[in-house]
């Protein structure tokens, strides 16, 4: 269900379930998680196979998981891999290419970088049938896009285009290569990579913040001394 390839820098992770547009069941899940956590390069970049990016949780396996009484076990297992996504020094980068629906949204949310191509679509539909995405994505929502469009965008359950997802700040560029954005962004540093990703994504006091943030600068300074007298 989950494919890896690492090449110059870069771990392409695929969901590779077309058949089910790469719906995620709970080994799904661990198998992600597992692939972003032992990540050797400084980039991942996720996508999925076929004409879909991701449909979220498989619903099937919320509904046997909901008559086991074991519901909060799976979503736990959701927020589990959306947060080893967020939480990992590798930068992540969503490629968005097709639908991606529930759980593929707040997936997607969890990255560092999402990259639609002019085909992508998002929604959040699980309002229309009586749910909603609980891998974090009421969490990381409004703090991506701010709270009136993730209100607008989750209670209404409408299905936005690239652009108008561009629009609202749910992803940050349309291209149609996505991938090249993740080999860009590994062409950096990788040092470098990984304390930024740690200071953007610090939520800690702002004064704790920024002793993070003087002692990584001087990390990278001494790393790097003899580049930057170079470069002068």
């Amino acid at each position: 269900m989950i494919h890896t390839d690492d090449t110059d820098g870069v771990r392409v992770v695929t969901l590779d379930r077309p058949e089910r547009r790469n719906a995620l069941t709970a080994d799904g899940l661990d198998a992600l998680r597992t692939a972003i956590e032992a990540c050797p390069e400084p980039v991942a970049y996720l996508r999925g196979a076929g004409e879909s990016f991701c449909a979220g949780a498989d619903l099937s396996t919320v509904a046997d998981a909901a008559a086991e009484g074991a519901a909060a076990e799976f979503i736990e297992r959701g927020q589990a891999t959306a947060d080893a996504i967020e939480n990992t020094d590798t930068v992540v980068v969503a490629g968005i290419d097709g639908p991606a629906r529930g759980g593929g949204v707040e997936l997607a949310l969890a990255c560092d970088i999402r990259v639609a191509t002019p085909t992508a679509t998002l929604g959040e539909p699980g309002v229309t049938f009586g749910l909603f995405g609980a891998w974090g994505g009421t969490v990381r929502l409004p703090e991506v896009v701010g709270l009136g469009a993730a209100l607008d965008f989750s209670l209404s359950g409408r299905v936005l285009d690239a652009e108008e997802a561009k629009q609202i700040g749910l992803v940050s560029r349309v291209c149609t290569d996505p991938r090249s954005v993740a080999e860009s962004v590994a062409d950096n540093d990788p040092l470098a990579l990984e304390h930024l990703k740690r200071r953007l994504r610090d939520r800690a006091e702002k004064s704790a913040q920024q002793r993070a943030e003087r002692e990584a600068f001087e990390t990278l300074a001494a790393a790097h001394s003899d580049r930057l007298q170079d470069l002068q």
